[in-house]
């Protein structure tokens, strides 16, 4: 072999000394140690942590290539020959999966006084016993900076895990960062049920509720769930909320508040 294709060199330097021997030789390599081995010929070879030296004579380095050729004594294009002619049925190696980052819910500063949040409520024509409700189990509260109204989503320990924000003097919407969409603003049912109602936003769904109760039914009789901007299909916190209560049918709802 006269020419060796750059990439073909390329594959060959990939290959360490420990996964060439262990393949290839596996009576060559010795266990010395912890994470050590040394070759059954040169004891004072030793290989560790993805690299070989040999310490009788001053030499080392990275590859199974870098031994064939210092260590044997094999012309450079052998080497290659002999790595890549071995290593042509050796499936690759897939890359580590990518492992996104976990965020953190990060909740606005509580207001000291729900009043400005509860009159906002008041005036979309909820009804009090549901934001005092809300404002009992954590679900709702007011925001010290802006004063707005936090929507917040529980998992099933009470826990929060999202929380949507509306302003009481403004038009503003958004969400807290780190929230997860799967635990979105909802309202479980008082006893058992198999219903859940969805609605495109958690004033929808306390306006659907307040229609419950004037009508007077039992406000809490089924299942509650806002959206958080998904379609009922897709929402991950729909999909959550019927696997966990049993839930056969998804009644949506476009009450656009009252």
């Amino acid at each position: 072999m006269s020419f060796i294709a750059p990439d073909v060199v390329a594959k060959a330097k990939q290959m360490d000394l420990f996964t060439y021997l262990s393949t290839y030789e596996p009576q060559e390599l010795v266990h010395f140690g912890g994470g050590t081995y040394c070759t059954r010929e040169h004891d004072s070879l030793k290989i560790s942590n993805g690299k070989w030296y040999w310490f009788s004579r001053n030499i080392g380095g990275r590859s199974a290539l870098d031994y064939l050729i210092k260590v044997r004594g094999l012309p450079f294009t052998e080497a290659v020959e002999a790595i890549i002619g071995r290593s042509v049925d050796l499936p690759a190696v897939p890359p580590p999966a990518r492992v996104p980052p976990k965020r953190s819910l990060l909740l606005p500063e509580a207001s000291r006084s729900n009043t400005r949040a509860a009159n906002y409520l008041v005036g979309r024509g909820i009804d009090r016993e549901l934001i005092d409700f809300c404002i009992r189990t954590g679900r709702l509260y007011e925001s010290e900076k802006y004063h707005n109204v936090v929507f917040v989503g529980q998992d099933s320990s009470g826990k929060p895990r999202y929380a949507n924000l509306r302003g009481t003097t403004s038009d503003f919407k958004g969400e807290a960062s780190g929230s997860d969409k799967r635990y979105s603003f909802s309202i479980p049912a008082e006893g058992s049920s198999h219903t859940v109602h969805v609605f495109e936003s958690a004033i929808d769904l306390l306006s659907f509720a307040t229609l419950c109760k004037l009508a007077g039914r039992n406000w809490r009789g089924d299942h509650m769930l806002s959206l958080a901007g998904y379609s009922e299909d897709r929402s991950p916190s729909g999909q959550r909320l019927r696997g966990a209560h049993g839930s056969r049918g998804l009644a949506g709802h476009a009450c656009g508040g009252i």
